[in-house]
């Protein structure tokens, strides 16, 4: 077997992404097809070894679109690290004498826990962090600084505000004012300060076998870097940079300036009015918070729904209670020029084919990411890119290079902060044990912070028919669960998919206030590998969200409002 990866163009949605899996697919010897993100321009398919690369660009462009090999690797065992590195500093060979056993570039969450990995393995490591002197973020990286932590704090005071002002119990009277937006964003940047201190450079100070260092570092060799005109060697080197914001060509962006995620959590003063480029779960998190906390809120969608990569169901109800919240939500929204005018963004763009003109005081512009590896010196050591700038690795987090690995956001998707910690230590292990772990992990669970949530594990409706996963869909809107009826908030559903053969269960989707808090125990049912049956006969307390579970897992086989609310 070999992988063979794929350069696409013309890839406009997530449909032009089923098409493109499926006519790989329809290659004779083709296994499997990974494409995880049709924004990205890549796919990867595992094929046998006979399989000809330009079959696949053939079978691509009768699809309609335009492709070209970028890499091809036969027989991914033979790229695992080799022997293991000894923890002796005076052995020969494989980089003795080097200043660290594992030389890190990058100080997020992917760094750390490689870092982290390699003193539990008893090396030493190095981490280079490209700190704000040099446009860069401070140790701790995209989630605790610009991510992650400020996000959430910010929705939870969001939510906070929002809950106390408007609530649905009768005979109970309550308010609420921001009376202070620049206080709101300081209590979170306070929290994500702390964290850092705490939980990264504290850390580190603790343990003798982890350094820091600031700098830009750029690839020198195989087994160094260059650090302020001085070169640090390491045995092996891990990227591990994450990404940043993608910002599109739109004509006039540059110039009528724009916010990130890495400026959002940062403002004294609440936007009057917030204009969002972007459905994905970064842009919909902020529109709902700040609308929430008292901005006008618009978002502009280029494809035919939010959260593009979804089901539609989901998309199409989040979409109504963001809207029955105050929130405008244009989709097929195509952006053709943004101008400055009046101390006011102007946002030019075609809704519903029809020419319109938006007026802001503030642009978000969160459009998916890209990767940082632009002037790492990749080119010289041979190391490709893919997509969006994201590093190409194999499925054991290794480069081209047999000394160099990648980890966490630069590599691509999935981009969580938890796989990101994860990919960070296999890559010390694979690198300094010799191990050839695979990254890849099923089933992955992940959640988008709105209200109600968003959470999913699995695959949904959609992927089983771009599969062709044979699945029995149940769905149980929050209206038959008794603790929402309780809480008076029945917003959202629970819907599970099983293999129909086996019962197995093999997805799940749920749309809920506090729905996340769901997600375990269907992550857990799928790994080992239960039934819709056996989700059944176990015990859930009445009255809890969990209970759902249970519900929509009795609906694949009856009708739930027969059921009794006590007697399930």
């Amino acid at each position: 077997m070999k992988q063979i990866d794929l350069e696409i163009d013309g890839m406009t949605c997530a449909g032009c992404g089923e098409h493109v899996a499926e006519a790989l697919r329809s290659v004779d010897g083709v296994e499997s097809v990974q494409l995880d993100d049709w924004t990205d321009g890549h796919a990867a398919a595992s094929a046998r070894d006979d399989v000809d690369p330009k079959a696949l660009e053939a079978a691509i462009g009768e699809a309609g679109y335009d492709a070209h090999v970028s890499h091809e690797v036969h027989d991914l065992s033979e790229r695992a690290a080799g022997p293991a590195i000894s923890s002796s500093s005076s052995e020969s060979g494989d980089g003795a004498g080097a200043d660290c056993d594992l030389l890190v570039v990058g100080g997020g969450s992917a760094a750390f826990a490689a870092a982290l990995k390699a003193s539990d393995l008893g090396r030493r490591a190095l981490i280079v962090n490209d700190g704000p002197p040099n446009g860069g973020l401070p140790i701790g990286g995209t989630c605790v600084n610009v991510g992650c932590v400020p996000s959430k704090a910010l929705i939870r005071a969001a939510e906070a505000h929002h809950n106390a002002a408007q609530h649905p119990f009768d005979g109970i009277a309550t308010e609420s004012e921001v009376t202070d937006f620049g206080a709101v964003t300081d209590q979170v940047q306070s929290l994500a300060k702390g964290l850092r201190e705490e939980k990264y450079l504290g850390v580190a100070e603790g343990d003798p076998d982890i350094q820091i260092r600031e700098g830009r570092a750029r690839l020198a060799g195989p087994r160094s870097v260059e650090v302020d005109g001085e070169t640090i060697t390491g045995r092996r080197i891990l990227v591990a940079t994450g990404a940043h914001t993608f910002v599109p060509d739109i004509p006039g962006l540059e110039e009528a300036g724009y916010l990130t995620n890495e400026e959002l959590y940062a403002l004294d003063e609440r936007p009057e009015h917030l204009v969002v480029l972007g459905g994905g779960y970064i842009a919909l998190e902020n529109a709902q918070a700040f609308a929430r906390l008292g901005s006008e809120v618009t978002i502009l969608q280029r494809s035919g729904q939010v959260l593009s990569r979804e089901d539609a169901d989901v998309a199409k109800a989040l979409t109504g209670y963001l809207r029955e919240e105050g929130l405008t939500v244009h989709t097929d929204a195509d952006v053709q020029a943004i101008r400055r005018e009046n101390g006011h963004v102007q946002v030019e763009a075609i809704i519903d084919g029809d020419a319109r003109t938006l007026s802001g005081s503030h642009l978000l512009v969160a459009t998916g990411l890209r990767g940082n590896t632009a002037d790492l010196g990749l080119r010289a050591l041979g190391l490709e890119t893919r997509g969006r700038g994201f590093l190409s690795v194999d499925g054991t987090l290794q480069t081209d290079v047999p000394t160099v690995y990648g980890a966490g956001d630069v590599i691509g998707d999935p981009v969580f902060v938890y796989t990101a910690a994860r990919e960070g230590e296999l890559a010390a292990e694979n690198a300094l044990e010799g191990a050839a772990r695979d990254r890849h992990a099923a089933p992955l669970p992940w959640v988008i912070f709105t209200d109600p949530q968003v959470a999913g594990v699995g695959i949904g409706e959609w992927q089983a028919a771009d599969q062709d996963v044979d699945v029995d869909v149940a769905t149980v809107p929050l209206g038959q669960v008794p603790r929402s009826l309780a809480a008076r908030d029945a917003r959202g559903f629970i819907k599970l998919l099983r293999e129909r053969d086996t019962g197995r269960l093999v997805g799940a989707r749920i749309l809920a206030p506090e729905g996340s808090e769901l997600l375990m125990e269907v992550s857990m049912a799928i790994q080992q590998g239960l039934t819709a049956e056996e989700l059944t006969d176990l015990l859930h307390p009445y009255l809890t969200l969990s209970e759902g579970i249970k519900l929509a897992a009795l609906t694949f086989d009856r009708d739930v409002e027969t059921l009794s609310c006590c007697a399930t």
